[in-house]
């Protein structure tokens, strides 16, 4: 609990302490001295709500005057001029209690993440060129004071401050993060990279074409400001239920106490005694804590389910949604790399002993398919009752060597064996049929001939197809995936899981200019999901109406700019929330045709002197 809960929630208990206080003194004394509960009474009010007092008159000069602060304010001094004080004290007790509640949700629905600033490269390893011509490494410079054309070197393991074009180097950068492409990019000498990827393998020098402020990773910090501060700020349901119930019923209270005297001669007295009851009457206690206890409630429920929700304007809007855009890696996969197929084209060499090959040729790579295959292999040993690492065997293997950008080569029980792409079969002369599957293909061949192939790639999450079935019965209108990856592997997870609209190749940028104009196509009253897990998304969750992030592998930055973070990294939990948000709202509105039920028949009563 934050300081400033603990502090309000100090508050509250003070005054209801006082509330009971005042209440046991006014049984106690005498009635000559009914001043001393008054006084006692009034401390409790002004404890429990002098900050709603406050707000109704710092609205009025603002020009918001019939609000719900406004009604608790007249209300609650007209119980003192009639001498209803506990019920003045009760109405901003009822209000700060519930208040205090959707506070209390809110903050332990937020899990303590990192700032979106941590995205930012710390430093950067500047070459500065000494007084002989030999090159020297500064250490950590900050990014902002290293200028366009200067060089710097980017070791493994560390973030790419700026962006640049590869001067020196050959290595493996991680990108998923920013582009949502799930493997790994090849970068050799005259690429360009771009800054908040990660270098996975080999040192590499960069000359910088891009200032820190001009960089891709300020670019999206940009993104994410300028989508946060477009997206409409929703009034709570209190709120909007007070800009038409206030007026209603001060009107109703100023021609009740007008209108019997001035027309058929009544003592205004007894009219103003009247009105002043029936605006005490009106005002909505049972709502200000019922409807936060209902949404806390629902908060509650989606938080035990995995489902931490920021607040419950989101739970709201929750009901209300028709587009669905979501993600690929992250979000309807797993973001990791997995043997989709062996392919054996070599006679009397099974699928098996093809892959227990490649394993061996990759078992010393520290590239991120090489440990897909290796975990392949010891994942079919598992199943097939034993466990042998690549290399246990009595297999003998030798000279294994890692070719940058191609593959690796290595000689297994005296042939030599080939393990890689396109490039490398063609530098070894090696003849291969044409393969046209989806994924990264990894060729095998010896000096006898071509052995065959692996298909790499990403996998669909187990309940990714449940969630694309269930979205469409919840009744939402338009699903649309947005991926960094290849179009032809957007269009592959979109046929499998029945999703027909889908762009991909798309920077962060791109995806905010698809998700404005699918605002924009929306109907004005549905709300849109945007559904996403890395730092990419940050910008587009910002900007939805509602932002779901998957939280048990997400990006801080993305949590931190989603609304809505589903910790169990399940996107069917996206359903779930919509059916927990329309139960909530169910049970909302049976609380609000039950108060103001029970509410109009006692004003009725009121009016006429009765209440």
């Amino acid at each position: 609990m934050t300081k400033k809960l603990k502090k309000r929630l100090f508050r509250i208990l003070a005054a209801a302490a006082v509330f009971c206080v005042a209440g046991a003194v006014s049984l106690l004394i005498p009635d000559e001295w009914n001043w001393i509960p008054f006084v006692i009474y009034l401390a409790a009010y002004l404890a429990a709500g002098m900050d709603v007092v406050r707000k109704a008159f710092q609205n009025i000069f603002h020009g918001q005057v019939l609000d719900e602060n406004f009604l608790m304010t007249i209300a609650t001094v007209g119980a003192f001029l009639i001498g209803e004080y506990p019920e003045a004290v009760a109405v901003m007790l009822f209000y700060q209690v519930g208040e205090w509640f959707q506070s209390f949700a809110l903050n332990r629905s937020r899990k303590s993440i990192k700032d979106l600033m941590d995205i930012r490269p710390d430093y950067a390893n500047l070459i500065r060129t000494d007084a002989d011509g030999n090159e020297v490494v500064e250490e950590e410079v900050r990014p902002e004071t290293v200028a366009v054309n200067d060089l710097i070197l980017i070791k493994p393991g560390e973030k790419i401050p700026l962006d640049g074009v590869v001067t020196d180097g050959f290595t493996m950068v991680d990108s998923m993060a920013l582009t949502g492409e799930s493997l790994p990019k090849e970068i050799e000498v005259n690429e360009e990279v771009i800054s908040g990827c990660v270098n996975l393998t080999g040192a590499i020098k960069v000359r910088v074409t891009k200032v820190f402020s001009e960089s891709t990773v300020s670019k999206i910090l940009e993104l994410v400001e300028n989508a946060s501060s477009r997206k409409a700020q929703v009034e709570n349901f209190i709120t909007r239920f007070a800009r038409f119930y206030t007026p209603v019923v001060v009107a109703a209270a100023v021609l009740l106490a007008a209108v019997p005297p001035l027309v058929f001669r009544e003592p205004f007295s007894e009219w103003l005694y009247r009105a002043l009851s029936f605006l005490v009457i009106s005002c909505p206690c049972a709502l200000v804590i019922s409807v936060p206890l209902s949404f806390f409630g629902g908060l509650g429920a989606a938080g035990k389910a995995g489902i931490l929700i920021k607040g419950s304007t989101y739970l709201e809007n929750l009901s209300r949604a028709e587009t669905v855009v979501m993600d690929k890696t992250g979000t309807l996969t797993k973001g990791v790399f997995s043997v989709h197929r062996v392919v054996s084209k070599r006679e009397g060499i099974t699928e098996k002993e093809l892959l227990k090959v490649v394993a061996m040729a990759e078992k010393y790579s520290n590239h991120p398919i090489s440990a897909s295959i290796v975990n392949a292999y010891e994942a079919m040993e598992k199943e097939s009752g034993g466990y042998n690492r690549p290399g246990d065997s009595r297999v003998v293997l030798s000279e294994v060597k890692e070719i940058p950008g191609r593959g690796v080569t290595a000689v297994i029980d005296g042939e030599k064996i080939y393990v890689g792409n396109e490039k490398l079969m063609h530098e070894m002369q090696v003849k291969m049929p044409s393969v046209k599957e989806l994924g990264t293909i990894v060729h095998i061949a010896g000096e006898t001939g071509y052995y065959g192939y692996l298909v790499i790639g990403d996998e669909l999450k187990e309940d990714a197809a449940l969630c694309i079935a269930r979205l469409k019965k919840a009744g939402i209108k338009r699903i649309v995936m947005l991926t960094g990856d290849s179009a032809d592997v957007a269009e592959n997870i979109s046929n499998q899981l029945g999703i027909t609209e889908f762009y991909g190749a798309l920077l962060p940028g791109d995806k905010v200019e698809h998700m404005e104009r699918i605002l924009k196509e929306k109907s004005e009253k549905g709300k849109l999901i945007y559904v996403g897990d890395g730092i990419n998304d940050a910008p587009v969750l910002a900007r939805a109406d509602i932002g779901i992030a998957m939280g048990g592998l997400g990006q801080d930055a993305a949590i931190e700019a989603a609304d809505i973070v589903i910790m169990t990294d399940e996107p069917s939990k996206i359903a779930q929330a919509m059916d927990i948000s329309g139960k909530t709202l169910t049970i909302v509105r049976q609380n609000i045709i039950l108060a103001l039920g029970v509410k109009f028949a006692v004003l009725v009563l009121a009016a006429f002197g009765i209440a």
